[in-house]
């Protein structure tokens, strides 16, 4: 059972109850209506990344559905929650990648989201023989990675939000979904 298609979504949601803003935040990432199945981080080879509007019109309500999700809760007023997923690929796709999950509290949606491509992208490194540098940045070390012959391509997708007010619930997910 390997997936043949991806996609990468996200979204936030509030409600009086934690579980609410969580149910509420995988609908507005379009989720909400499958049976989520959270899975590690291996980038299947051959799986091509999709559009959302093209995935979810593979899927039906109900259905089980693989994904690496990553969420982040509060309900603390004005209090910052990020949450990222990375994604790191190798050029040659007949090899696996990498996916990272990352969520925080007072990052911004940039810093979360670099952490989380960095994150995936050293990942990848340490399994393709890639020099690494954990002090650098994946920005900082694509030209290196070029010129040894180990191109990589990554990119990330990230949720924010901010505590309301009120004291009421809110989450955020991100989420890369696998389709079979």
């Amino acid at each position: 059972m390997i997936p043949k298609y991806a996609f990468v979504t996200k979204g936030a949601g509030r409600g009086k109850e934690k579980l609410t803003s969580f149910e509420m935040s995988l609908r507005n990432a379009g989720i909400g209506e499958y049976n989520l199945v959270r899975v590690s981080s291996i980038m299947p080879p051959h799986c091509k990344i999709i559009s959302k509007k093209e995935g979810l019109k593979k899927l039906s309500p109900g259905q089980i559905v693989f994904v690496v999700l990553s969420e982040a809760s509060t309900n603390e007023p004005e209090r910052r929650i990020a949450s990222s997923i990375g994604i790191a690929l190798p050029i040659d796709r007949s090899q696996h990648g990498y996916l990272s999950e990352h969520h925080s509290y007072g990052q911004s949606k940039k810093t979360s989201g670099e952490y989380a491509e960095d994150l995936a992208a050293y990942m990848l490194a340490t399994t393709i023989g890639a020099p690494f540098d954990i002090d650098k940045n994946y920005n900082e070390q694509k030209d290196i990675w070029k010129i040894s012959g180990h191109t990589v391509k990554t990119q990330e997708v990230t949720s924010t939000a901010e505590g309301p007010k009120d004291k009421s619930w809110i989450t955020v997910v991100a989420a890369i979904v696998f389709i079979v």
